[in-house]
């Protein structure tokens, strides 16, 4: 007779569109407690369309303002569980916003594709955060929420890197400079975890991946969100000739 799995499901989603640079090109000072652009509100309203028939009955975020809203915007307008926030889930966290002036096409290469040379073990984030200490708080915490066993469906509303670091985990790979796992804004990732007989972690069917119900074949989406944001901050530097 054929046992069905002990599986449940995650919506791994990232917040949306957020406000990291003004409409005059200047970046914010402080990117930890940016909201939701109006674009981005609209993205997570659309989002909550395509999963109004998900019975959630956990839904976490990470604490920061921009998944906190999204995840809101997501839930509306049904019976929705409380939204829990965990810190350790939080984005990578980058260095200071200098630029060196004698070089700023490699500074704003750089921004466009920080997940370049991510593998090398003393690597960081925009001169920040080590990858090795981003992967040390973040793999524990979700391990924790997967140890959890009180939700079938979970709500998880993060961060690009926080959702790319999950895959790593779960696919068993490393940072890879030549391949990267793209998480669009307020993109959805459905992942099931199936559970062994003692409750443990037995594999991950990675089911979705980076979908965008605001538009599903990606014919607006050409730049990457960091690409987006280098692109953003050269428009700002005055034109030579």
């Amino acid at each position: 007779m054929f046992k069905e799995p002990d599986r449940r499901r995650i919506y791994l989603m990232r917040h949306g569109e957020a406000a990291y640079v003004d409409p005059d090109g200047t970046v914010t000072d402080d990117p930890r407690n940016v909201g939701l652009t109006p674009l981005g509100q609209v993205q997570a309203r659309k989002q909550s369309a395509v999963l109004a028939s998900v019975p959630f009955d956990k839904a976490i975020c990470s604490g920061l303002p921009r998944t906190r809203e999204t995840a809101h915007l997501v839930l509306a307008q049904r019976p929705r569980p409380d939204l829990e926030a965990v810190p350790e889930l939080e984005e990578i966290r980058g260095g200071g916003r200098e630029y060196p002036v004698e070089d700023v096409s490699a500074w704003l290469a750089h921004v466009a594709n920080p997940w370049a040379g991510a593998d090398h073990p003393e690597a960081t984030f925009l001169g920040g955060e080590r990858f090795v200490d981003f992967a040390n708080r973040v793999v524990p915490a979700f391990e924790a929420i997967l140890a959890d066993h009180s939700w079938r469906a979970l709500l998880l509303v993060l961060h690009g890197a926080v959702n790319r670091m999950l895959f790593n985990y779960m696919m068993n790979l490393s940072w890879q400079a030549r391949m990267s796992i793209e998480q669009d804004n307020c993109c959805i990732n459905i992942i099931d975890v199936d559970a062994a007989e003692d409750g443990a972690t037995e594999r991950f069917l990675i089911r979705a991946v980076n979908l965008t119900g605001y538009d599903l074949n990606k014919s607006s989406i050409h730049l990457t969100n960091m690409e987006e944001t280098a692109r953003r901050i050269a428009e700002t530097f005055p034109r030579s000739g």
